[in-house]
């Protein structure tokens, strides 16, 4: 019964040999639980998410054993990618508007676990007898209910992680044939890109226990039209490196908001079409997203995992200083494409117009 916490994985450098390796799929991690007529959609963080995707209800309610626990990923699918901008806005309180996305950006789910089937708890039953019992109980399935892809060639799984990224997916996952489910434990593998990029610092947030404290950097890129784009955050600092990055960005904070390249932050209207750094937090309206401007001269250096259109997926990661280069220099040129590839080569019948 819900809620689940699901078992999760621990980054790591390399694709392990574990005998099971799957696409790491850019979505919301879901956990489907049905029972007859009943499905309840859990998330991450243990929160029904059932009323955002009726679509995806009626998929599983269509296309699923009357009575299972699935492990997956909700995912939205734009052109011939994934796309997880258009995902994140599937998060709305207004049921006219879930009911209208539901139709024009609808999602898909991507089984990759088998907890429960009938009266059967399989989390204590290894994950190749899991895997084998999630083949034979979707293989009916059809387009938006997918069964993950899976090999336990090391060579493909590899081209996988090389491949896979042009489609928009996240890495890739290896799981051990004879672990057990472990919900909330890191007991899988996940590998994920990692480039560097170096990036102008126009700005930080105080960091929420104090404001002698820097809880973000605040990154941007040049646009080729000249526009200073805001492509992230570099967030995660020991609490003793939060107070001295204080010190290295208070010579630079002598600069008016309205002299600044994101001056504009404050006109609601700049947010939808720029994303601009000052917007309201579309997941907690009462979270403070303003900023500290700061005299765009400082350059670092950041890793991070890929791009979500113009900006960095996930938080970026603080490498150096970069003194010995021009911020004007930090343009989106230097940035790595992915090789392109198409998402219904993995999903058969996802492709959208």
């Amino acid at each position: 019964m819900p809620p689940v916490a699901p078992m999760l994985a621990r980054s790591v450098p390399q694709i392990p040999d574990t005998g099971h390796v799957e696409p790491k799929w850019d979505g919301f991690r879901t956990l489907v639980f049905r029972d007859g007529d009943e499905v309840v959609l859990g998330s991450r963080n243990e929160k029904p998410m059932t009323r955002y995707f009726p679509e995806v209800v009626e998929a599983v309610l269509a296309q699923t054993p009357p009575r299972c626990v699935l492990d997956g990923e909700i995912v939205v699918v734009t052109g011939d990618r994934l796309d997880f901008e258009a995902l994140q806005q599937r998060i709305h309180p207004a049921a006219s508007r879930v009911t209208l996305l539901s139709r024009t950006t609808p999602a898909s789910y991507v089984a990759f676990d088998l907890l429960a089937l009938d009266d059967e708890d399989l989390t204590g039953r290894p994950f190749a007898e899991r895997r084998a019992r999630l083949v034979e109980a979707l293989a009916d399935a059809r387009h938006p209910v997918h069964v993950t892809p899976a090999t336990a060639d090391l060579a493909e799984a590899q081209a996988w992680f090389t491949q896979f990224e042009g489609a928009g997916l996240d890495g890739v996952v290896a799981k051990p044939l004879d672990g057990t489910y472990q919900p909330d434990k890191r007991t899988m593998f996940k590998i994920k890109h990692e480039r560097t990029a170096d990036c102008v610092v126009a700005g930080y947030r105080p960091h929420k226990s104090g404001d002698d404290l820097v809880g973000s950097l605040l990154l941007g890129i040049w646009t080729a039209d000249g526009r200073l784009q805001h492509v992230g955050v570099a967030a995660s600092f020991p609490m003793a490196r939060r107070r001295t990055l204080l010190d290295e960005l208070r010579p630079y904070t002598d600069v008016a908001l309205g002299e600044h390249p994101w001056g504009d932050w404050a006109d609601q209207s700049a947010h939808g079409e720029k994303r601009m750094p000052g917007a309201v937090s579309r997941w907690n309206a009462t979270k403070d997203l303003s900023f500290v401007p700061l005299r765009p001269e400082l350059v670092v250096e950041v890793a991070y995992d890929h791009m979500e259109g113009d900006r960095f997926r996930h938080t970026a990661q603080f490498r150096r200083w970069r003194p010995d280069r021009e911020p004007r220099s930090c343009t989106y040129d230097q940035l790595e494409e992915p090789v392109s590839y198409r998402l219904s080569d993995i999903l058969p019948g996802s492709t959208t117009a």
